[in-house]
This record gives structure tokens, C-alpha cells and sequence, in this order.
């Protein structure tokens, strides 16, 4: 399975809004939908030159599959916010999220040094919830009316990543799924 993740780029735009529009996807996502592809590229111009944040294309045999990437990166704390959308019904339930969280998790450590990866997923989501555990997050615990969308309160679980632990011991990769 030839699975990797590449730096967003302007061409990745129309899959993101196909995507993030999709209403499979966007469930528990929390976008001013429908997205657009003439506000995404504004969006997509104000990445260049920015340290907080990287937005990673996945890719399956060379077909963009999908978006991860780390927001809020915190280089004096070492920690991050991991999100993941993968995108058409095709690509789901194939372990593709499981090696891009691998991967991304990798670069994470790697390029940024980062200690801790943390993400938010709502209460129901329990989908993620087990692909997020089968990568090693933790949930630390719940938090209540975390959120105001779609004009209600959403509870959210908190789960968090010891990176460098990952690295050393629990890696998609150490564990032989190729």
C-alpha cells in the first residue's frame, strides 16, 4: 500500500472543498460550510511563511487521499494539535489513516521536536476515537460544553500522544503494518 503525505499545495484546494462539503466528512468538523474554493485559496495564501501550523496532503498510489497536519504548534512547549479528514468513502476503513498518523507523527518528532500531540474529537465521533487509539493517543478525560457549534454546546475528549514514546516503542512502522 503506497501511502505518504506531502506539503498541502494550491492544486489540493478543489479536494479539500469536495471533501470538507462532503456531509460523510464533515459531521464532526467544525467549518463555516460550505466551503469554497475562492475563500479556501485566500486561506491557503495567508500559510505561506507560517510556523504555527502544517498542513499535509495524503496521498494513495500518488491520489490525493485526504488531510492531516498539525495547528497550534508550540515549539518552546514541543506540543501540537493533530487533525485528519480523509476524503472519499474509497479510502476508508484501508489502515490509510493509521499510516499517515504514523507518518505525520514521525515528521513531528523529527522536524519540530515535539513531545506531546493532542486533538479534540467529540463524544460521539467513535470512529476516530478508535483509530486515534490504535496510533497510541490517551484520552485524558472530557470536556464538557467544549464547544458552541451550530448553535449547541458540544462535550468533547481530549487525547494526547507522548511523541517521543511513540517513536521508541509503539510506531506504525515498528509494528509491521507496511
Amino acid at each position: 500500500m503506497e501511502i505518504a503525505i506531502r506539503k498541502f499545495q494550491e492544486e489540493d484546494i478543489p479536494y479539500k472543498v469536495k471533501w470538507i462539503n462532503d456531509d460523510r466528512n464533515n459531521k464532526y468538523l467544525h467549518y463555516d460550510l460550505p466551503l469554497r474554493e475562492d475563500k479556501t485559496l485566500q486561506w491557503f495564501k495567508t500559510l505561506e511563511g507560517r510556523n504555527d501550523r502544517i498542513d499535509y496532503t495524503i496521498t494513495h498510489a500518488g491520489e490525493p487521499a485526504g488531510l492531516i497536519g498539525l495547528l497550534n504548534i508550540d515549539l518552546k512547549g514541543k506540543e501540537a494539535e493533530y487533525y485528519i479528514c480523509l476524503g472519499g468513502d474509497k479510502f476508508k476503513g484501508k489502515g490509510i489513516a493509521n499510516i499517515a498518523t504514523d507518518l505525520l507523527i514521525q515528521r513531528a518528532y523529527k522536524e519540530f521536536g515535539l513531545n506531546t500531540i493532542y486533538l479534540y474529537t467529540e463524544v460521539d465521533n467513535v470512529r476516530a476515537q478508535k483509530l486515534f487509539e490504535k496510533s497510541g493517543f490517551v484520552k485524558e478525560g472530557i470536556l464538557k460544553n467544549n464547544l458552541f457549534y451550530n448553535g449547541k454546546y458540544v462535550n468533547r475528549y481530549i487525547f494526547t500522544l507522548d511523541v517521543e514514546n511513540y517513536i521508541h516503542n509503539v510506531g506504525v512502522l515498528k509494528i509491521g503494518i507496511k
